[in-house]
Parts: C-alpha cells; structure tokens; sequence
C-alpha cells in the first residue's frame, strides 16, 4: 500500500468516528427533548419554582371577661423590585426623587437624598427583591401604599410587601410563664397555654409561589395565594387579670421584703377548680424578680406541716383519733431511732387535744399518732394517701407537671424513721398545685376537682368548644371526717399558728407550713445555713368556701421565715381584694327599723370627735351631764354612755381605752416620750395616772394586740 493511500484510509477512518459521536450527541439531545423533556423541565421548576409556606394568623390568648393576655402583632418588611415589567425608565426617574423624599418622613432613618443613591444603585444592579425596611407597622404599611410608584403597585411600581408576626402579652410579667410562649425551634411550642393548645392557636398553614431570582433570593410569582391559610382558634382562659395583678404584686413584696429566692401564688375557684390567679417569681441575676420558671406546676418539694391535714385526715377516716382525743405532746421532743423530731415551743406544749395538735402544728403529736396507730401496719397508712389521689399528677394539660412522690413500704428508700417522717410532711414530695388541689378538695365538700386553665375555645368570636370541670374523686373521705377536717383548719386561724389571718369581715380556713429545704446529696444543712420553705394553704370565707388559695416561698434570708409570717400575708392580701370585689359573697343587708342593734363598742377619746360619729350613724348615747373635752365610754344594754375624764395640767394623763391618735397628742402636749408596743386600743401604759410628768420622759403604751 502507497503512503497516500495509507493517510487516506487514516482520515476517513477518523472522519467516520466523528460523525458517528456526533450522530450520538445528536440522537442524545432528540431523546432529551421529546422523551425526557417533561422530566427535566419539572426538575428545573422545582430548582427556580417553589411554594414556600404561608404562616396563618395565631389565634389569641383571653382572660375571663375577654381581656387580651397574648396576642400576635403584624409587621412587614418592605421590598422593591427595581426591574418590574411596568417600571420603565421614565416612569422611575419622574419619581424617584418624590418617592425617596416620602420614604425619609416616614422612617427618618436616611436622607432623601441617600435613599435615592441607594435605589438607583439597585435598578443599576438589577435586584428583583430589594430590602428597604424590616418591622414595619401596619400604619406605616398604609402610609406606604400611597407613596409615589408604590401606589402604582407591584407590577408598575415594584412595590413588595411580607407580613411577619411577633406575639405579645399585653400585661407583661403577669402570669407570662403560664401563658407560655412561640418558638421556632424543632420542638415547637411548649410551654404553658401556648405549648398546651398549640394545635388550636396555631390555624393551618396556606401555600405561595415563589420564584428564585439572582443572588438566590425568593420572590413571590403573584400577589394571591395558591392555598389561602386559616386562622388559628383563640384560647378563653380561666385567669382574671385584676386578681392576677393583685397575687403578682402582693407575692413580689414579699420576695423583696424577705429576700428571698423564689416563690409562688395560686388562687382557684372552689367548685369548678377554676384557676383565677397564678404568680411564679425567682430573683435573677440583677436583683429583681421575673417569671422564668412555673413553680406551682413544676417543682415538687417536701411541703412540711401542710401536709399534716392529710395525716390526721387518714387517723380520722380509719377511726383512731378524734378531734376532742388527747394527746400528751411533753417536753416538746420525741425521738424515733436516735432522731430528734421536735415542737417551735420550747418546752413543748404538754397535754393537748388533736384538734389543739393541729391548730398549733404540733411536730410530735403528729407523729406520735400515726406512729401509734400505723407501725407495723404502714402500708394501710399509704393505701389511705393513695386513696385520696395523693400520690397522682393533677393531669393539666400545661406541660411539665412534677410528678408526687409518696413511697410505698418496700421502697429501697424506706426506713423505720418513713412513717412519722412524712406524717410531717418529710420524706414526701408535692407540687403547689398538687397541694392545693387537696386542700380545694376539702372546700369542695370532699369532691377533687382537676384545675383548670382554660374554659373554651373561639373562632371568630363563636364559642367552638367549651371545656367543663373534671372531677378526680368524688369523695375524698366520709362527711364526719370532713367537718372534722374543716373544723381544725378554721381553728388554725381563728386560734392557732395563723392568727394574724384573722378578720372581722370573713372567716379564713387554712394551714401554715414551715419546712427545711433538701439539697440533693448534701440534707438539709449547708455551710450557709438552713434554708426554708415558708408556705399557706388555705380557703374562704370558711363558711361557705368560694375560693382556695397557696403560697409558697422559698428560702426567705431575712431571719423570718414561718409560713404564717412570710406566706400568711400574700394569701390576706389576695383575698381581701377577691372579697371586697366579690359582691356575691357579701351577706345581703335589708334594713328594718323595727329590729334594734346592740350598741357598739367604743374607744374613750374626745367628746365631740365621738359626738359627731355618734350623730352620723344614729347611735344612741348620753351626752348630757359632760363638762370635761374627754370622755370614758361605756357600753350598756341599747346605749353608749359618756364619762367624764378629767385631765389635770402637769400630771401624766390617763389614755387607757383610748385610740393611739388621741392618746399621742395627750402624752406629746405634756412633753411626753411616747413609746408603742402592739396595735389596737391601749390596755396599759409605764407611767401611772396622775403622777407628775416631766417633759422628755419616756412613756410605755401596751396595745390590746401585739
């Protein structure tokens, strides 16, 4: 073979490979067009194309009596797209100038003259989707609309706007940890209200198309939407607002006033278990109080002498005690395997009956019960707690209830020193709510109800569901044992560990608690101290009981730290208000003339500052034979009598039975010291009557109540 036959055979050997690849390519692309054309077309669609979702408005959160307690605010962020069909260029430079003069009024962030800058710098650039502004007020929005070009709409005036919504509580700190809060994290929502009802505040989600444009930034292809969202549902809650101001203010008081680190106050409705009021603060880093934690549902805690009631509840109910039994208390101490359990009365307070045990929260008549009747037959005594719900979660529907905790004979953690323990309220552990709850109980006739937080359901302002009350037990002991119960837990108040409770407008039934802290690993005594748990539970008016009520605070520092001390006011403070604005619990008034009252009592002072009371509200008294400016009063059968008091220049007056305002300016006229002890009326005072009085002499005043 010649050379030039060689080359020839070479060249149409590499002729014919290239135009066989290049049938390849070309058989390629024809089966890529047509029989895979719908494929890639869809695949390109979904890299440019895509529906992104459309959050619906969040229902709202009400309190009774539809106040707003959370609720979401609109804001938008406002977009411009430089490079809309219609924005010639004639038609953005005639305005610009106008718009960017409009846009610095409005946000007075920029000059007019660098929005403008700013906006031809991006028609220059292109942007589809240009960022003007971020939380932009629904005010705002409809100043926007009417701008130049922006009125003109998105098409011709490349006007963009994206509704963002930001949840609020109108009332702030109040009751803000039981309402809870939104997240965006992968968990969702849930805390509190908001985490509980979630699926119902939330609404269902709607769909927008949006396309990708350069700078991977998403527009929206079209002002509707593919799939329009639906509301969520608003959420009736239970709290009334004025009495959760009232609990929250009251309870922050006395945090501050005790420095203490955290506490908790629960206000619920007798019947319907209903909670109106719920307060839960904890000292931060800056000194003051927040609400950052829901103690009253989360934090299970040994409750101490609150927990007595259940103790002598389950004696009553198995029939081992009465209320009128004795029971010798001695010295005040009583030891169970080397264990000192003692009495807050030196010396003790010898032989007393159970109710006074009760009424004086009495450590070793306590246990030196229910050791008597249950050694060696525990597990009756817990069956009987168990019985009662004790050892069971409420079942709200708020997230995070702690579990109680009641051990069971047999536990790893039972000891000899388990029974008489937690008959004192040690070696168990409750939650505030769990406590009260028992406590409603007994208010309620004996009948546990679960509390409740939210009352209905809305939609557009129609009721769509309503929740009702949910009993746990319909009778937590027999009728004999609950008077009994309610005869030892008004007695308490009216002469026990909670005296200072007591009023003369409504009657109070409750127990005060006083117990040491446990610190995990280290007992109950750190090198700082004892820490404790100051607490009262309780309910009113005691004679027929519309609310019950617990507070609790922890680790008071201030050297006071007993329950009816540190608890006892908060729960005086709340209801008082609920009373004074509970017009339901007031007795009615009829007058009737016919029907004569006893006199009332008086304080001896000034004859015509009780002349002119007398007068006002037509109370019968002589003033007849009076010459003296003061007066002893005298209560008889249907009249007050005046006396004459007669006080001699340069001698120490006579002020018993006085008011303190009459008695101070008698004593500070003669150049006296007066020093006060107590409040009331004085019942004595150091200097005696008559005596020669010298100017800066110190001069005692006993007051009837100390």
């Amino acid at each position: 073979m010649s050379v030039k036959k060689d080359i020839l055979w070479r060249v149409a050997l590499v002729y014919f490979g290239v135009l066989v690849f290049a049938a390849f390519i070309a058989g390629k692309l024809i089966y890529i067009q047509f029989a895979e054309g719908s494929k890639w077309q869809e695949r390109s669609s979904r890299m440019t194309i895509r529906d992104i979702t459309i959050e619906p408005n969040r229902g709202d959160i009400y309190g009774a009596g539809n106040r707003l307690l959370a609720t979401s605010v609109p804001y938008y962020e406002i977009r411009m797209d430089l490079r809309a069909h219609g924005l010639t260029d004639r038609l953005f430079n005639e305005n610009i100038d106008s718009l960017c003069l409009a846009l610095a009024g409005l946000f007075r962030d920029k000059t007019a003259p660098a929005y403008r800058v700013e906006l031809i710098r991006a028609r220059q650039e292109n942007r589809r989707f240009h960022l003007l502004q971020r939380r932009v007020t629904f005010d705002q929005l409809k100043e926007l609309k009417k701008f130049p070009l922006f009125r003109l709409g998105r098409n011709t005036g490349g006007f963009i706007y994206i509704q963002n919504n930001q949840r609020i509580q109108p009332h702030g700190n109040l009751a803000s940890r039981t309402l809870g809060y939104t997240t965006l994290g992968e968990s969702g929502n849930i805390v509190g209200i908001e985490g509980a009802y979630d699926n119902y505040l939330r609404g269902v989600a709607g769909l927008k198309l949006m396309q990708r444009i350069s700078g991977n930034v998403w527009m929206p292809l079209n002002d509707r939407n593919e799939v329009e969202p639906r509301d969520g549902m608003d959420v009736v809650t239970t709290i009334d607002v004025d009495i959760q101001d009232v609990a929250t203010n009251a309870l922050l008081r006395q945090l501050m006033t005790h420095n203490a680190h955290h506490g908790t106050a629960v206000l619920m409705e007798v019947s319907t278990g209903e909670i109106k009021a719920i307060a839960n603060l904890e000292r931060n880093s800056q000194g003051g109080y927040s609400e950052t934690y829901n103690y009253a549902i989360g934090a299970s805690t040994e409750p101490g002498s609150t927990f007595k009631l259940m103790s002598f509840i389950a004696a009553l109910e198995d029939g081992y005690i009465k209320i009128a039994d004795s029971i010798d208390t001695g010295n005040g101490e009583i030891y169970f395997f080397n264990h000192r359990i003692a009495d807050a009365r030196r010396g003790g307070y010898g032989k007393i009956s159970v109710q006074e045990a009760f009424e004086l929260s009495s450590n070793v008549a306590t246990a030196k019960i229910i050791d008597r009747f249950y050694k060696g037959r525990e597990r009756e005594f817990i069956n009987r707690l168990y019985r009662m719900n004790l050892n069971e979660k409420t079942g709200i529907e708020i997230r995070g209830e702690a579990s109680p905790e009641i051990k069971y004979p047999g536990d790893p953690s039972w000891s000899g020193l388990s029974l008489p323990m937690m008959s004192i309220g040690y070696e168990v552990r409750m939650t505030p709510l769990q406590i009260l709850t028992f406590y409603n109980a007994i208010a309620n006739k004996g009948k546990m109800v679960k509390p409740k937080f939210v009352s209905a359901l809305h939609y557009n302002g129609n009721i769509i569901e309503e929740f009702p009350t949910q009993v746990l037990n319909p009778s937590i002991c027999s009728p004999s044992t609950l008077r009994s119960a309610r005869r030892m837990l008004e007695g308490v108040v009216e002469a026990g560990t909670a005296v200072n409770l007591r009023n003369a407008n409504y009657r109070i039934a409750g127990k005060t608690g006083t117990a040491q802290i446990a610190h995990e690993g280290r007992g109950y005594r750190l090198e700082s101290g004892i820490s404790y748990q100051a607490s009262f539970v309780g309910y009113f008016p005691a004679n027929n009981p519309r609310y019950s009520c617990i507070v609790v605070v922890n680790s008071p520092s201030n050297n006071v730290y007993y329950g009816n001390l540190v608890a006892g006011p908060v729960f005086r403070e709340i209801a008082d208000k609920v009373y004074a604005t509970g017009f339901d619990m007031h007795e009615p008034f009829f007058a009737d003339n016919s029907i004569f009252a006893d006199p009332p009592f008086s304080k001896s002072g000034n004859r015509n500052d009780l002349d002119i009371v007398f007068r006002y509200f037509d109370v019968p008294y002589n003033n007849d034979t009076q010459t003296s400016d003061w007066v002893t009063t005298t209560r008889q059968e249907s009249y007050v009598e005046l006396r004459d008091r007669h006080i001699p220049e340069g001698s120490v007056p006579n002020v018993v039975d006085m008011a303190l305002m009459d008695a101070l300016y008698l004593l500070e006229n003669r150049g006296l010291r007066p020093e006060v002890r107590g409040r009331g009326k004085i019942v004595s005072q150091s200097l005696a009557p008559g005596t020669p009085s010298a100017p800066g002499q110190r001069i005692i005043l006993e007051m009837s109540i100390n």
